[in-house]
Parts: C-alpha cells; structure tokens; sequence
C-alpha cells in the first residue's frame, strides 16, 4: 500500500482532514481490527481535534497530535468500564422527586432507619438535607468518592428493600 502525502494548502481544519484522513482512518483501522469502530474512533478524535484546532495547527506537526489523539482514544476505550466517564445502562436513572409527600416519607423512613450508621448519615444529608457531596465528605470527614459509592450502595439497599415490600 503506498501512502501520498497531501501537502497542506492552509492551515484550515478542513483542508487537514482532506489530507491527512485516509492515513488516521488506516491507524484508526490498524488498532481496533475493523471498519465501524475504526470510524468511530476518528470521528471522536476528529471532533476533539476540531474544538482544539487553533492550538493544534500551531503545532510542529499537526498530524502527529492527531494521531496521539487517536491512540490516547482508542486505549481509554479499552479501560476496564469502572474507568469510564459514560456508563450504558439498561433505564434511565430514578428521577428526582422535588416534592415528595409526608407519606412517601413516613413510608420510606423505617428503610432508611435500617440502613447501616453511614449509609443512613449519607442517604440523611444528601436527600433529606440536600448537602453536596463535598459539603457531606466535610461534615463526615471522608473523601467525596467515599460519600459517592456509599449514597450508591444507600440507594441499592433503598431499592432492593422497596421490591421486597411491593
């Protein structure tokens, strides 16, 4: 395969992907194995080189930025799901409900009673309360991903015990 390099006319973004496209598509294709997520991963890098251009094109050699942003991408893709920013899931998150009556509340207290002592502090101040997590990581002296994952836990016991009761 014989690759020709298409000189930049300008410094235009779009006259860089004319160019330099089929080359990052091959990379892009060389690291995942196959077409769709090869398109995928350059149109991620492409529109994350495009917000960043200004800079980009200032640099000694735009295509080796693009590229590294190609690879940077594709190897985030692979890290284990507990690293991602997005996650998939099968429904949509509970909504949030501004006014709930007396009545869930009388209802929903004796689970919450049950909870273990920091799950029941968390569900308190988040919920009841309406602290943030850095307000409630400061007020129980722990780190906020620690507040994060117990409300996470809190929330599952909630759910779990409700199913048991319908």
């Amino acid at each position: 395969m014989e690759v020709t390099l298409v000189p930049l006319r300008s410094g235009s973004y779009e006259d860089f992907v004319a160019a330099r496209s089929r080359s990052l598509f091959t990379t892009a294709y060389l690291l995942t194995g196959n077409l769709p997520d090869a398109e995928d991963l350059l149109q991620g890098a492409l529109v994350k080189l495009y917000a960043r251009w200004p800079r980009v094109s200032q640099a000694d050699s735009p295509e080796a930025y693009a590229r590294r942003m190609l690879v940077n991408a594709f190897v985030s893709s692979r890290r284990p799901a507990r690293f991602r920013r997005e996650r998939l899931v099968h429904s949509p998150p509970d909504a949030v409900s501004r006014d709930p009556s007396p009545d869930d509340r009388l209802a929903l207290w004796p689970l919450v009673r049950a909870l273990p002592p920091r799950q029941r502090a968390v569900v308190v101040l988040r919920y009841y309360e309406g602290l943030s997590e850095r307000e409630i990581a400061d007020t129980l002296q722990i780190a906020p991903g620690t507040v994060k994952s117990t409300a996470s836990a809190a929330l599952a016991a909630l759910r779990q015990s409700l199913g048991e009761r319908a």
